[in-house]
Order: C-alpha cells, then sequence, then structure tokens
C-alpha cells in the first residue's frame, strides 16, 4: 500500500479516533475534520485524499450536502458512514453522488473491505491499474478504461466513480441480460439482498439521465422487466 490517504469526517470525535485508528493500524494515512466546512476545506486544499468517510447527521452542513459540494469539483469516492438505516436514507445520500454507505454500529472487517475497495476503484480512474477495453453502445457512447473517461460522441460525460462502475460492467455484457443480483454483486462487490434493488434503481436512473435523449423512454439501458436491464 502506498499511503492511500483518507479523510474522516465526523462530529463524534470518538468515531473519528476509532476509525483513525483502525485504518491507521492497516497503513492508510488519515485526516479528520469535525464539520462539513473544514472536509470541504481539506478536500479543495489537497488532491491526494483518495477517499473521504463522511457521516450524515452533523451540525451545519450536512454529509449529503458536503457531499453534493465534493461532487462540483472532484470524483473522490465518498463512504457514508452513519446511524441511519432507512433505504430511502440511502437513496438520498447515493442520488447526491455517494458511493457506497455503512451504518453504525459498522464492523471493522465490512468497513476495511469498503475502504479497500473504494480505493481500488479509484486507483483505476485515476488511470493508475489498466483493465480491458470494452466495446461501443449507443452508437457513440464509449468509455476508456485506462482514464475511466465516458465519452457521448466528442463530449465527456460527467460520471460520478460508482456510475462509471455500472457503465463499464454493462458494456462488459453488452447485447445479454444483465440481473440485478449479478450487477450488484459485480460492481458493489457485496452479496445481493432485495433492499439493495432501490439503490440499483437509482444509480441507473442517474446514468440514462447522463447517457439517454429520455430518460424516461430509454433506449439504450433497457429494462428487462422482471429480470434486469439490457444494453444495446
Amino acid at each position: 500500500m502506498d499511503n492511500n490517504k483518507i479523510l474522516i469526517v465526523d462530529d463524534d470525535p470518538n468515531i473519528r479516533e476509532v476509525v483513525s485508528v483502525l485504518l491507521g493500524s492497516e497503513g492508510y494515512a488519515v485526516d479528520q475534520a469535525e464539520g462539513g466546512d473544514e472536509a470541504l476545506e481539506k478536500v479543495y486544499a489537497d488532491r491526494s485524499i483518495d477517499l473521504v468517510i463522511l457521516d450524515i447527521m452533523m451540525p451545519g452542513l450536512s454529509g449529503v450536502e458536503v457531499c453534493t459540494r465534493i461532487r462540483e469539483k472532484s470524483p473522490v469516492p465518498v463512504l457514508f458512514l452513519t446511524a441511519k438505516s432507512q433505504d430511502q436514507d440511502k437513496v438520498g445520500a447515493y442520488t447526491e453522488g455517494g458511493d457506497d454507505y455503512l451504518v453504525k454500529p459498522f464492523s471493522q472487517t465490512e468497513l476495511l473491505m469498503k475502504v479497500k475497495s473504494l480505493i481500488r476503484r479509484y486507483k483505476e480512474y485515476q488511470g493508475k491499474t489498466p483493465v480491458k477495453s470494452v466495446p461501443t453502445i449507443g452508437g457513440n457512447i464509449s468509455i476508456d478504461n485506462k482514464t475511466r473517461a465516458a465519452m457521448k460522441g466528442d463530449k465527456k460525460i460527467p460520471l460520478t466513480d460508482k456510475e462509471y462502475d455500472i457503465l463499464q460492467f454493462f458494456m462488459e455484457h453488452k447485447g445479454e441480460i444483465v440481473e440485478n443480483k449479478d450487477l450488484y454483486e459485480g460492481v458493489w462487490g457485496e452479496k445481493y439482498l432485495p433492499s439493495a434493488g432501490n439503490t440499483i434503481m437509482v444509480h441507473v436512473l442517474n446514468l440514462r439521465k447522463k447517457l439517454e435523449e429520455d430518460a424516461n423512454n430509454p433506449k439504450i439501458i433497457k429494462t428487462v422487466w422482471g429480470k434486469g436491464y439490457k444494453v444495446e
């Protein structure tokens, strides 16, 4: 590990310390922020940050608001760490650009697994890990797996890290029916549960809004009712 850097944002100093000690023991370089404003200052000033672990319920700027502002200037992955566990809360967090979600109290093993996965994908985004090329879809939509850039013709499509992973998975299975279970386990790297269906739906809708002429009448990412999705 080359001292990947993680910013922990939580108004609870005990949570910050516990997570910092855990990640530090695994060789990560860790920084802390106790609120949204401080977190934004650090993300904007320090391009070496590889992951932001972000609490949702904080005084002042909420974690969701912080994530929205981060997304305006940076693709750095965001892992929400929070006591909120309702599906609608997860959907809201993902809609604002979050990459993953972990509910307190969390297991150390699960936290480390998610951290490792998000940073690995982000390093691929930065072009540090080569991955295989995939075909074009929709006539003029292509991706460059070396730089993790998505293009529509000669115009770059602004995707979040997770949206790119989903698009890449679809393109690798062009012409096939992709079931929710395969999509979730392939992209999120976790065991599929029925509640994950809402998470997938929100991400696919966001992706359609960026790829399709009409997201409500998709021609590229098609729904196969009762089964999943199919990309042409």
